[in-house]
This record gives structure tokens, C-alpha cells and sequence, in this order.
């Protein structure tokens, strides 16, 4: 079984910036297409960026430009490099392998004046 530890999260103004960590353990994490995800008060978890084992990328179009997915093989560790930050973006983020795992308790990011 895969687990997921979700950290960087934090309060910061708009326009400031955010590096968040997902730590991975289970051994596989070289195999998986990995994910980061948010969700927002009263809205459904959403997709927000994935990178594949082949360092492919894809982002949702509201954080395109703005954000930026990686991923350290050697430290089981998937980053998202916060720019730009907006209100918008306040919500609880977490990492995942196409939705295939239990959820980790996410990171708190908030934007806000």
C-alpha cells in the first residue's frame, strides 16, 4: 500500500508564492504517475496537476503559467511550486496516484490579504 505526506502549506498573500512536498513510502513511487489535487470549502476535490514516470506534465487551465509539478525519484518526493498565488487557489491540497490510494490529511494553503 502506498502512503502519502502532504507539507508546505501556509498562509500567504496574493501574488506571494508556495513550494509544497508529497513524500511518498511503498516502494513504488518510480512506477506511478503522480498527481496533485485540491479541494476547496463546499467544492469537490479537482485535479490541479500530474506528472507522469516520463516527466510528462499536465495542468488544470486556472493554475497553467502559474504552477509547476516535479518529482524527485531518488527522495519518493513530488513538489508544486506555487506562483502567482490568488484567493482562488485557498484550499487543501493532496497528492495521489490517479486517485488509486487512501488520501493522505493534505496541506492547508491559504491566500489572503
Amino acid at each position: 500500500q502506498v502512503q502519502f505526506v502532504e507539507s508546505g502549506g501556509g498562509l500567504v498573500q496574493p501574488g506571494g508564492s508556495l513550494r509544497l512536498s508529497c513524500s511518498a513510502s511503498g516502494g513504488i513511487f518510480t512506477f506511478l504517475s503522480m498527481g496533485w489535487y485540491r479541494q476547496a470549502p463546499g467544492k469537490q476535490r479537482e485535479l490541479v496537476a500530474r506528472i507522469s514516470r516520463g516527466l510528462s506534465t499536465v495542468y488544470a487551465d486556472s493554475v497553467k503559467g502559474r504552477f509547476s509539478i516535479s518529482r524527485d525519484n531518488t527522495k519518493n518526493t513530488v513538489y508544486l511550486q506555487m506562483d502567482s498565488l490568488k484567493p482562488d487557489d485557498k484550499a487543501v491540497y493532496y497528492c495521489n496516484s490517479d486517485s488509486r490510494y487512501s488520501w493522505g490529511q493534505g496541506t492547508q494553503v491559504t491566500v489572503s490579504a
